[in-house]
């Protein structure tokens, strides 16, 4: 007979407990039992609350949203990998059954310096917005819809365009970055927009302004690693990257001013 519950699987936990970004954190040891093979990651967790809440201790604080794979909120470092080691996979979409029985598994937040504590396992990504404000959009006047047809878009844009607005800016290839760059991100955010006969009116100035906020907010430069593409959990792939870099290349000196004349940018 094995030494744990015949029920489900006993889990060892290490997770990272901390109170907020100003104070020191430090990895706390929990079991839990019972635990179904059928169960996502984060409900894993909320059995491990409720019995710690039964204890009287405090939960262990962590986000989520939509639990669909669709909102990027659940940001946790599963043994090392952001999001766990299921590929192309959210945390919320990750099952126990990528565990075994008697597995310990570490649990920790995203960590980067754009991407501050907030507590235990809850990182703040408003970073990542600000990045959008920044440039990320398409101005356009509001109305009624155009004819569909009105704009002929090529099919390989367009589905290039698509493939990048998958990105749901969950953080994963920030944490998975030796130097905590967001250029997978932002590359996804310039390729989508400016991929499309819309977004290349203001696409020097995206390019532009998306990079220097990036910069702004701590983020680290890309050095080709690849760690972005292979935990992303949409597959955005690194040519977006590319784009990124050869758009950057041409508009980060020069900007047309109201007459069409190009001067540098301030």
């Amino acid at each position: 007979m094995s030494e744990y519950d015949n029920n489900g699987m006993t889990l060892f936990l290490k997770i990272w407990r901390q109170k907020c970004c100003s104070e020191k954190g430090e990895m706390v040891n929990y079991t839990v039992k019972n635990i179904s093979a059928d169960v996502s990651f984060l409900e894993m967790l909320d059995i491990l609350n409720q019995d710690l809440i039964k204890k009287g201790e405090e939960p262990v604080v962590f986000d989520h949203d939509c639990r669909e794979g669709i909102c990027g909120a659940c940001s946790l470092v599963i043994n090392g990998e952001p999001h766990g080691p299921e590929v192309l996979t959210t945390t919320c979409q990750l099952h126990m059954r990528k565990f075994k029985d008697g597995d310990t598994i570490v649990i920790e937040p995203f960590r980067a310096k754009a991407f501050p504590v907030v507590r235990d396992l809850m990182v703040d990504r408003t970073t990542l917005d600000d990045v959008i404000t920044s440039g990320g959009y398409i101005s356009a006047n509001t109305g009624a819809a155009p004819e569909s047809n009105a704009i002929p878009v090529r099919q390989e844009n367009a589905e290039l365009s698509m493939d990048a607005a998958a990105c749901i800016g969950c953080g994963a290839c920030v944490a998975a970055c030796g130097n905590a760059s967001a250029m997978l991100f932002v590359g996804a955010k310039v390729s989508h927009l400016g991929l499309l006969p819309q977004g290349k009116l203001e696409a020097q100035e995206r390019v532009h302004n998306m990079v220097k906020k990036m910069d702004e907010l701590g983020f680290g430069n890309c050095t080709n690693e690849a760690e972005c593409e292979a935990v992303c959990p949409k597959g955005i792939k690194l040519t977006n990257i590319a784009r990124l870099n050869r758009e950057f290349a041409v508009s980060s000196f020069f900007k047309k001013n109201d007459s069409g004349t190009k001067q540098e940018w301030s």
